[in-house]
């Protein structure tokens, strides 16, 4: 349901006149989430909808496709010709002086930046300051209601069980055969979701040895024997409308003792995340507002200080919603100064890593705000060591 009220309040709450929601050829998915577009809906003309801080939207639609925004209530205007689009535009922001839009300054954040220059520029003919609907857009699609929160938890306990799965897999396939792939390990995994019903956009990534330090590795048909060292990244959802995923990366060794090389990268990099974990805690805790910049910051910290700061290759975290990769504030103060804040009712991720030649570690964790405030670590209990599968398994 539109909840004009709930998004009016947010919009005077973060110190707009009204925010404009625009979109071509479906382009802007932040806006279409917004507005509450089936993703059956396909669209190929531009529409409009502006949402004031007081009084009734007003939509801009095309002929061709005159219905698209129905379903929200308030004043429509059908434009033909692109001298009608212009004015429409006009017209919509109605001499408003600063509207939000999906918009980043120097695309600071490409994750907001889904209004092209030019409707930019169009925009601010008219008079009108332009700042960014990041947060906004957060509340809207990437805060989680109850449903959501329960299925991200059903996730991932059948995630967290995967990796008993995958280390069961390795150990019982070294004994018998003294040989395993990464592919058979990772159609494993598959297997296990698909009998618990979930899905996944990707498969799992399983990593042996010096494919361990890609942290975008294609799993292939590598072989697994005993002594080496594997890593397992994984995230599935339910299968059901709505449903958010689990995303969990862990490091095991085939053998019955964790080489003392393994474990002193792994036990960094378990301090590294713990300190972003203790980050958030320890803001909710004090009513601070949280950006992603400073998790990220925390985070990195420990790794840098223990030398291997060159090796931590990617941002700390990245929002998780009904895609893997969600809509709300990243942990990242590397690849972008992620100044959205961390929302109650948003989850992301905590997956710092070391990516050395011969091997890499990464400990990943879903971490969720509920709407009362609560820090909650999910997907099971966290991983403190290099799992010896051939002791364990």
């Amino acid at each position: 349901m539109f909840d004009l009220i709930r998004m009016q309040s947010a919009i005077r709450d973060f110190g707009f006149e009204g925010w404009l929601l625009y979109d071509f050829r479906e382009s802007n998915i932040l806006a279409r989430r917004v507005l509450q577009l089936p993703d059956s809906m396909h669209t190929s003309r531009r529409f409009a909808c502006f949402i004031p801080a007081e009084g009734e939207p007003r939509r801009l639609v095309h002929r061709i496709e005159s219905g698209v925004l129905d379903h929200i209530p308030g004043e429509k205007t059908v434009y033909l010709r692109w001298q009608e689009f212009e004015a429409g535009i006009a017209t919509l922001i109605g001499g408003a002086k600063r509207i939000a839009m999906e918009y980043a300054p120097r695309n600071s954040n490409p994750y907001i930046s889904r209004v092209d220059a030019g409707t930019v520029e169009l925009v601010r003919s008219f008079g009108a300051e332009i700042g960014s609907s990041g947060d906004l857009v957060q509340l809207f699609e990437a805060v989680w209601d109850e449903s959501q929160w329960q299925m991200h938890e059903a996730a991932g306990q059948v995630t967290n069980a995967a990796f008993s799965v995958a280390w069961t897999f390795i150990a019982d396939a070294i004994r018998a055969n003294g040989v395993t792939t990464e592919w058979a390990v990772q159609q494993a995994i598959l297997e296990h979701f698909e009998a618990n019903h979930l899905t996944t956009y990707s498969p799992p990534i399983v990593g042996v040895n010096a494919h361990s330090g890609d942290p975008h590795y294609e799993t292939g048909m590598t072989e697994i024997r005993q002594g080496d060292f594997v890593l397992v990244d994984l995230w599935a959802k339910l299968k059901e409308p709505r449903a958010v995923y689990s995303d969990l990366t862990r490091t095991g060794f085939v053998g019955e003792a964790v080489p003392e090389k393994y474990d002193a990268i792994f036990q960094i990099v378990a301090r590294a995340r713990d300190a972003a974990i203790q980050t958030v805690r320890d803001a909710f805790a004090e009513g601070r507002t949280l950006p992603g910049w400073q998790v990220d910051d925390a985070c990195r910290k420990v790794i840098e200080e223990a030398g291997y700061g060159p090796y931590f290759v990617h941002r700390t975290g990245h929002s998780i919603g009904q895609e893997v990769h969600g809509n709300g504030a990243n942990i990242d103060n590397l690849e972008t100064h992620e100044e959205r804040l961390i929302l109650p009712g948003c989850c992301f991720s905590i997956e710092p890593g070391i990516y050395l030649p011969e091997f890499g570690v990464r400990s990943e964790v879903d971490v969720f705000v509920d709407h009362q405030r609560q820090v909650h670590v999910t997907g099971g209990a966290l991983q403190t060591e290099v799992v010896p599968i051939l002791k364990q398994y």
